[in-house]
């Protein structure tokens, strides 16, 4: 029978898609807002406190992003639990180890191999978070986590790249405003940052819409 004779299945289905681009929408955003600042803290000025401070928002932005991956896929109740912060703390390791790979090797081998780290990081992470929060595990090998987590893999090495090879600016002419003179000014980490907020946008829509229809 046609979907459309069921009025039922469709609805379902829309809510659904809906569900998975709302959620992966946000998941994307925080995701890139707290790897972009821990990021950024990092890299201008490398120092205790920031690299304290840079773990701190990384954490959190890992334990958002976890809850709503357990709002999209799991009841609403006793979202905090010790396992559950082990997922997020497992998202902030993977990602800590990547950069430290990338800087102990250095150059464009310490780079592709920091990336191949990240995206086994982000396939333990994405099963183990699956586990967790109590969703039956896939019959076969899936496709759809190691293709995300190799989408947000690249938007990081986009964001490294950014820094280490690329010196690029694009700079607007003047802009007079009354007695006000702007100028625009679009740096490479910057386009990077936009770059890692399209991957993961796609990477999350991909992997929840793949779990919502489960």
């Amino acid at each position: 029978m046609s979907v459309i004779r069921q009025p039922g299945v469709l609805g379902r289905t829309t809510r659904r898609r809906v569900v998975g681009v709302s959620v992966a929408f946000v998941a994307a955003a925080v995701e890139t807002l707290a790897v972009g600042v821990w990021f950024l803290l990092l890299v201008s000025s490398p120092s205790t406190s920031t690299a304290l401070a840079g773990l701190g928002i990384l954490f959190c932005g890992s334990l958002l992003r976890t809850g709503l991956f357990g709002v999209a896929t799991s009841d609403l109740d006793e979202l905090i639990r010790p396992w559950r912060l082990g997922a997020a703390l497992a998202m902030t390791a993977g990602w800590v180890v990547w950069l430290f790979v990338a800087q102990s090797i250095g150059g464009p081998i310490g780079l592709a191999v920091a990336t191949l780290v990240l995206v086994g990081a982000l396939v333990a992470q994405f099963l183990f978070e699956r586990y967790v929060f109590r969703l039956r595990p896939p019959a076969q090998l899936e496709v759809t986590p190691i293709l995300s987590a190799t989408l947000l893999a690249l938007g990081g090495a986009a964001l490294l790249a950014s820094v280490w090879f690329v010196d690029l600016a694009l700079v607007s002419p003047p802009i007079s405003i009354d007695t006000t003179t702007l100028v625009v000014r679009i740096e490479a980490i910057q386009l990077a940052a936009v770059a890692f907020g399209v991957l993961a946008f796609v990477a999350h829509q991909r992997r929840f819409q793949r779990l919502l229809e489960s």
